[in-house]
Order: C-alpha cells, then sequence, then structure tokens
C-alpha cells in the first residue's frame, strides 16, 4: 500500500531519503579525505521501491537501445572485464599494423556528488522518461539529508543539494544516463566504466595530435555545461609505438 501510495502521488517518504554515508578507504594516504569512497546506506524498503523503478527505466533503455555502446558500467552483459577487453583489442588492432597510438585516461571529480539535479531530470526527458516516474525521481532528489558515521562517531545532518547517493540501486542508472551524451562529436574511440572515460587515437602526424586536442577540448566544454569537473590529478596519457 505504501509503495502503491507513493507511485500514485509521486513522493518518496522522509525515510527513504535520508543516509549514513560510509567511508571506504580505495588507497593512498588514510589521512586525506579525498582517498575514500563515500557510500549511502539508505532505507530497505526505499530501496526496494528503486529496485521497481530501476527496471522500469532498463526495460525501457533497453527497448529502445539508449545507452551508447561505449558505455560498460552497470550495464546487462557488460562489465569491467569487457571494457577492458574491447579497449585493448582497439588497441592491439592499430599496433599491429604499425599505427603508434595515444591513451587519455580521465576521471571525473566527485563525479557522483557533482550531478546537478535539474539538469540531470533534463536529460531523464530526453531519454522519455517522463511522466510519473519523472516526477517520482525528482521528489527523491528534493530534501535528501545525510549523517557521515565513523567508528560509532556521527556528524551533524546535512542537506545534500546535488548528486546521485553512491550505495543506492538507482544511482548508477541516473548516472550513466546522464553521462550518456559524453563522447557526441568526439571523433576518438571511446569506452567509459561509469565515470572512468578512456580515448583512444592513432597519433602519426602533428595533426592528429590536434584532433586528440579538440576532442579533449569537447569533453571540457561538457564538463562546464553540465556543471561537472574532471579530476586533472588523476588524468592520464600513455603513449604506445615505437616512435
Amino acid at each position: 500500500m505504501v509503495c502503491n501510495l507513493s507511485f500514485k502521488s509521486a513522493t518518496v517518504p522522509n525515510d527513504w531519503k535520508i543516509a549514513n554515508v560510509m567511508p571506504i578507504f580505495k588507497k593512498g594516504s588514510r589521512g586525506d579525505p579525498g582517498n575514500y569512497r563515500r557510500v549511502s546506506l539508505t532505507s530497505v524498503p526505499g530501496k526496494l521501491v528503486e529496485t521497481i523503478v530501476n527496471n522500469k527505466i532498463v526495460s525501457h533503455i533497453e527497448e529502445h537501445k539508449l545507452l551508447g555502446k561505449s558505455q560498460h558500467g552497470f550495464c546487462k552483459g557488460k562489465s569491467c572485464l569487457t571494457n577492458l577487453l574491447q579497449f585493448f583489442e582497439g588497441v592491439n588492432k592499430h599496433v599491429n599494423k604499425g599505427d603508434p597510438v595515444d591513451i587519455v585516461f580521465l576521471d571525473f571529480q566527485k563525479a557522483f556528488d557533482k550531478v546537478p539535479h535539474q539538469r540531470l531530470l533534463r536529460k531523464l526527458s530526453c531519454h522519455g522518461i517522463r511522466g510519473k516516474i519523472l516526477s517520482w525521481i525528482e521528489n527523491s532528489l528534493k530534501d535528501r539529508e545525510q549523517i557521515v558515521g565513523i567508528n560509532s562517531k556521527f556528524s551533524e545532518w546535512r542537506g545534500v543539494t546535488s548528486g546521485v547517493p553512491q550505495g543506492s540501486v538507482l544511482g548508477p542508472i541516473l548516472f550513466n544516463l546522464f553521462i550518456n551524451d559524453l563522447e557526441k562529436g568526439v571523433n576518438s574511440e571511446v569506452a567509459k566504466f561509469a565515470d572512468d572515460t578512456k580515448l583512444l587515437k592513432i597519433v602519426k602526424t602533428k595533426a592528429n595530435c590536434e584532433e586528440l586536442q579538440k576532442d579533449l577540448t569537447k569533453l571540457s566544454d561538457w564538463a562546464t555545461k553540465w556543471q561537472m569537473k574532471f579530476n586533472v590529478d588523476k588524468c592520464k596519457v600513455m603513449h604506445i609505438g615505437k616512435k
């Protein structure tokens, strides 16, 4: 009854909007807060309802083939392994012909936390997600609060004004749709796993280098337009070839 009422009224109970954020250590110095992944522990009944919405969205995306082929993160039949194998095959194809290539590894700064809600809703609408479902998602993103807990010590409650909750059921698919058009107009080969993006380009001449730079500029312009930011310290370039 609660689930049906939530869908019918396109509103989400406040208890489903609060989260305990648990920092999960990734690597590097444990004293640097930037080296922790923020995972939101949210309401279990809320996650069950999110699963229903998520399944509807995934069915819609698969039926109309809306998600770009470059995306491997949180996609049925794809994984980190398929991302690496497909990209590695592309590199080998060029190198075996004797063509030198540049690979650019890109990383968004706090990607899941930075997603602007109104821009996200606009993109969902462009993907055909409208009506009660869109209104329900809009309400679920509104008035969220979180608290950070470490060793049974907790911070004060703070409002969440942007981003999709890490650890939620809906978060990954919402993020995938948000960055679905990231490589639009880019000529380099692109592979994505959620926000982690790789560019591949043959670089035989100065003109090839300039084309690669144009692609990077387009990605930078996209990030500026959609209020995202690249983590420059984690962006790397790898050159493969004898020249």
